[in-house]
């Protein structure tokens, strides 16, 4: 009997009873276009927020990018993984290793990252090895979209589906539980990419970085940005901290964006230790509330952010 799958990299079986997944493929849309990928993958190589999206889902990796930024929100078991990974590229695009990932020999390629970024990258080169599907981040609150995309072209929606139903159970758990007091409460949010340099601070709206998991339990953050610059600047700016009596005045309650560890960064702590700060309606009436994990890219770290955020809230049901 003739094959009937032609232009795979895997042989073909002798008849339909015997093909194996490892030879079927599929059509994937992708940021890069539509690319033939494996049915089934065996072997996958993981770069940018692919990384813990994939290592979370459980897909079959055998390489990934280097990615600190995001340590500080896995699991042990997570962790683990990710360290004992080969690390065939670096924390940017531009530090892709095309031999390390040739060595691995992959059947599929995940770049996750921002399509500007995807110039730093020799795309030719990569496709010489195995089939490649751009997923990249756009607004912040799209991770979800996201992560479901990158488990589903690795073959792990499997994993992907049950971290899923955690959040989602978590997040009506928390909505119910804060149903009384925060939707009333009108917002604002200090994000953790002001430039003191610049004397600005980093103002976050609905569906940013450190509001995004907050919104899931029933918070809402007035206002919008000014002018929407594409991204996390489609649902953030950049105001000088001059501004921050103006902007905040309305503000029932100030959430602020933390480390993971609690500690305070930079960028932030300027806006905290400012006199314009320290005299805002809502810092009198004692209405701040850090917020941890909110890089969360996956339903795994949005659970942490679920629970740091039922830990900072806790004080309103007191009041």
């Amino acid at each position: 009997m003739a094959c009937a799958l032609v232009a795979t990299r895997a042989a073909c079986a002798s008849s339909d009873d015997e093909a194996s997944a490892q030879g079927e493929t599929r059509v994937f849309q992708a940021d890069n276009g539509e690319v033939t990928i494996p049915a089934d993958p065996q072997r996958v190589v993981a770069t940018g927020y692919a990384v813990p999206a994939l290592i979370e889902a459980g897909a079959p990796l055998v390489g990934i990018s280097s990615w600190q930024r995001g340590e500080p929100m896995m699991d042990p078991e997570d962790l683990a993984t990710y360290e004992e990974l080969p690390k065939v590229a670096g924390e940017l695009a531009a530090e892709t290793n095309y031999e390390a990932i040739a060595n691995v020999r992959p059947d599929l390629i995940v770049i996750g990252v921002p399509a500007p970024v995807l110039k730093d990258i020799d795309m030719d080169r990569l496709e010489q090895i195995a089939p490649v599907v751009a997923i990249g981040p756009t607004v912040p609150s799209a991770w979800r979209e996201l992560s479901y995309r990158q488990a589903d072209a690795a073959g792990a929606l499997d994993g992907f589906n049950e971290t899923k139903k955690r959040y989602e159970k978590k997040a009506a758990e928390l909505k119910e539980k804060y149903q009384d007091v925060l939707p009333g409460l009108k917002l604002a949010h200090v994000g953790a990419y002001g430039e003191v340099g610049k004397g600005n601070f980093q103002r976050e709206f609905n569906g940013s970085w450190g509001t995004n998991v907050a919104n899931d339990i029933g918070a809402d953050y007035y206002g919008e940005v000014k002018e929407k610059g594409g991204g996390s600047r489609d649902v953030s700016e950049y105001p000088s901290l001059e501004e921050l009596p103006t902007l905040f005045a309305e503000a029932d309650a100030i959430t602020y964006t933390v480390n993971a560890d609690g500690s305070v960064p930079e960028s932030v702590e300027y806006v905290l230790n400012s006199d314009l700060w320290k005299n805002l309606p809502a810092v009198k009436a004692g209405q701040t509330y850090p917020v941890r994990y909110t890089e969360a890219a996956t339903y795994g770290q949005a659970l942490k952010a679920l629970e740091a955020l039922d830990e900072s809230f806790a004080p309103l049901l007191e009041q």
